[in-house]
């Protein structure tokens, strides 16, 4: 998992890519390809 600033461009690599708020963090996760996922904050 990725940790950034910003979570725009990687949202972006995948069509299955969503960013998801917990917990006053947002995530970016991708069901379909696992390895699509990164953090912020």
């Amino acid at each position: 998992m990725k940790i950034r600033n910003s979570l725009k461009s990687l949202k972006n690599r995948h069509r299955a890519c969503k960013i998801v708020r917990r917990r006053g963090r947002v995530y970016v996760i991708n069901k379909i390809n696992r390895r699509f996922k990164a953090r912020q904050g």
